[in-house]
């Protein structure tokens, strides 16, 4: 059974299908001739992985990022990061890890962000001479970011089921952040060596830069400040996104009309409705793998080897990056996280830097092949085929495998912050 819900909607793909088209056809395979289950069952699935209340930050902060992309605040932000990238080959790349890891702490959405950025940043990559696999490559995978980086709803997640502190948690995942935004941008200047050089800047442009980005650097920081203070929730922080978008937008830099703010609040509805019917689709998969006790199987077997702390995680790690290419991190945190947390504490390792561990795992998942959401909100924004797609991630999928290792095995980086 696992091999067919694996095996048929890649094979389906692969073949040009829409993305949500397969897995629901997979879906429908398993359910008729493998697992036979009621019918109303898949209906109640599709539409109950929607009635998720961390899912509605993602049509927020889409709209955020789109008022964002229409007022010129991403402009500045990006315009920003490529005059702090200075003169170098590809900078164009490193503009494009340092603006994923701003989103990710104005979003928190992985999803989100790769969509603001493929729209923004996706055609000027191309037009730099990166090829389309590698332009998409990089955005998928620099989305990542977002998931370890605070506000992470994965962490909060994985804080409500294990038990620990969410605001622990966020210290703990913003130096293993920065480790994975840095061997991302070592990856970019690497494979950019022959690129052309950046427009060299000096001191007074780069303030220049910095004051016309201003207002977009002020919003991460009103997020975090609202929510380490109490005032409104991670979800909640998307609604204060888009009011912040759409003062500065209409008010600050008058960039926009009311009527644009509509239209542009109407291509945040199609773009959010193209990625949560995948995740409606991705959910009726995990919710048949996941009563069919795959995952519980795997940690199970884990759990029962009574392994060192070091063997235990690389167990783990092996395990987590498995699961991550066909479970998304919101239905995998929920399944594994109360079985293994415990076990991980019995393993001498600390529980929140397990958080950390758990979470990084998941974020490389979300741009692994076949499954990864990343992918499929990446071929949603540049049209790129799923395969296309796959080859461009490759690279980085073995640059973040690296980072993970150093993650794991130096648990003083998680924990520098909260000690």
């Amino acid at each position: 059974m696992s091999a067919l819900a694996a095996l048929l909607p890649l094979a389906l793909i692969a073949s040009g299908m829409p993305v949500f088209l397969a897995l629901l056809a997979a879906a429908v395979a398993v359910t008729l001739w493998v697992a036979p289950m009621p019918p109303m069952v898949l209906h109640q699935v599709v539409f109950g992985g929607l009635d998720t209340y961390a899912l509605l930050a993602v049509p927020f902060f889409i709209l955020a990022g789109e008022l964002m992309g229409r007022s010129g605040i991403a402009a500045r932000l990006i315009a920003w990061a490529l005059a702090l990238a200075g003169r170098i080959p590809g900078s164009l790349g490193v503009a494009t890890v340092g603006a994923s890891a701003v989103m990710g702490v104005i979003s928190g959405s992985s999803a989100a962000a790769v969509g603001v950025l493929g729209r923004a940043l996706y055609p000027r990559l191309v037009a730099e001479g990166w090829t389309p696999a590698r332009a998409g490559g990089l955005i998928s995978a620099a989305g990542a970011i977002d998931i370890v980086l605070p506000p992470s709803i994965a962490m909060i997640l994985y804080g409500l089921a294990a038990e620990q502190s969410v605001t622990q948690l966020f210290l703990a995942g913003i130096i293993p952040g920065l480790v994975i935004a840095a061997a991302m941008v070592g990856r970019v200047l690497v494979s950019a060596r022959r690129m052309p050089a950046g427009a060299g800047l000096g001191l007074a442009e780069k303030l220049r830069a910095t004051r016309a980005a201003a207002a977009g650097l002020i919003m991460p920081v009103a997020i975090l400040g609202g929510i380490w203070s109490g005032v409104f929730s991670p979800t909640e922080a998307g609604g204060f996104a888009c009011l912040y978008a759409i003062i500065v937008a209409r008010f600050l830099y008058r960039s926009m009309s009311w009527g644009e703010i509509v239209m542009a609040a109407g291509e945040a509805a199609i773009l959010s409705a193209k990625i949560l019917i995948i995740v409606a689709a991705a959910g009726l998969m995990t919710y048949i793998l996941t009563t069919h006790g795959v995952p519980q199987a795997l940690s199970g077997w884990i759990a029962a080897q009574a392994l060192p702390g070091w063997a235990f995680l690389l167990a783990v790690n092996l395990v987590l990056l498995a699961v991550g290419c066909v479970l998304d991190p919101t239905s995998a945190i929920l399944v594994l996280a109360p079985l293994l947390a415990p076990a991980a504490v019995a393993a001498g390792v600390d529980p929140v830097h397990f958080g950390v561990v758990m979470t990084v795992n998941l974020a490389i998942g979300m741009f692994t092949p076949p499954f990864g959401l990343n992918l499929f909100v990446a071929s949603a924004v540049t049209g790129l085929a799923a395969p296309v797609l796959w080859r461009g991630v490759l690279p980085f999928v073995l640059v973040q495998c690296a980072a993970l290792a150093v993650i794991t095995y130096v648990p003083a980086l998680s924990l520098a912050l909260i000690r």
